[in-house]
């Protein structure tokens, strides 16, 4: 990280799905480790949140931690409701699903807000660009079994490397070197 880099204000992620704790969750944890890894957790804030509140103030799924904290993440978490003000603070608003992503869009209060909301899969090389608008969902897995947290962690990290470029584009932050 460069002096002026070390400067600069943060830029703010905020994963969002419809409870705030499982996909959403996952996806912090996730991408958390891939911004620490790349060296820019000084510079890159990792948060999430759920379109409702039901959840508020509970942790993660025990599902959700245990596919975590099995595939070496973290797992600290408390759920909460994502706020329509928080759009001004926030640098990308990442939904889950296209539920999501018309419920975030639709609490924007601008334009520019709207404009923030992308779909975690749209940084998954195996299906950005894709027709099929159901392809670029990560699945709910709440009401199945293990099979379907798991799935949804190699959804997350399939999207983690394309989004940190992004983020890293934003910050004018160099890719490592092969």
């Amino acid at each position: 990280m460069s002096a002026a880099s070390s400067s600069r204000t943060p830029f703010r992620v905020c994963f969002v799905c419809t409870g705030n704790i499982c996909r959403s969750p996952m996806a912090e944890h996730v991408f958390r480790a891939r911004v620490e890894e790349a060296g820019l957790d000084g510079l890159v804030v990792v948060d999430s949140a759920g379109t409702g509140s039901w959840h508020e103030g509970d942790g993660a799924d025990h599902r959700t931690v245990s596919v975590l904290r099995a595939a070496g993440y973290g797992h600290e978490h408390v759920a909460r409701q994502f706020q329509p003000e928080w759009f001004a603070d926030l640098d990308l608003v990442v939904a889950l699903d296209a539920g999501h992503l018309r419920a975030l869009r639709r609490l924007a209060p601008t334009p520019r807000d709207a404009a923030k909301v992308r779909l975690l899969r749209s940084w998954d090389p195996a299906v950005a660009g894709s027709a099929d608008a159901a392809a670029l969902n990560v699945p709910d897995p709440y009401y199945g079994d293990m099979d379907g947290f798991a799935l949804c962690l190699e959804m997350c990290e399939a999207a983690a490397d394309g989004l940190l470029d992004t983020v890293r584009d934003a910050l004018g932050e160099p890719a490592p070197a092969p």
